[in-house]
């Protein structure tokens, strides 16, 4: 899980970068989950949430410029 201030420090540019590999791995597990191939069902829960804070740093970024 990525903490916040490690978010903060990148540029717009690797955030969207890491948005589009989140919301990958968040299709993955889906699938995976759906096959009943995933053990570790709060791995879901945590990309989700990464995805929360990538949007809401990009919602304040393009708010501020």
């Amino acid at each position: 899980m990525a903490k916040i201030k490690e978010l903060r420090s990148l540029s717009v540019d690797e955030l969207e970068a890491k948005l589009l590999e989140a919301k990958k791995e968040q299709f993955n597990l889906r699938v995976q989950h759906s096959t009943g191939q995933l053990q570790n069902t709060a791995s879901m829960r945590k990309v989700r949430r990464d995805i929360a804070k990538i949007n809401t740093l990009l919602a304040e970024r393009k708010k501020n410029s």
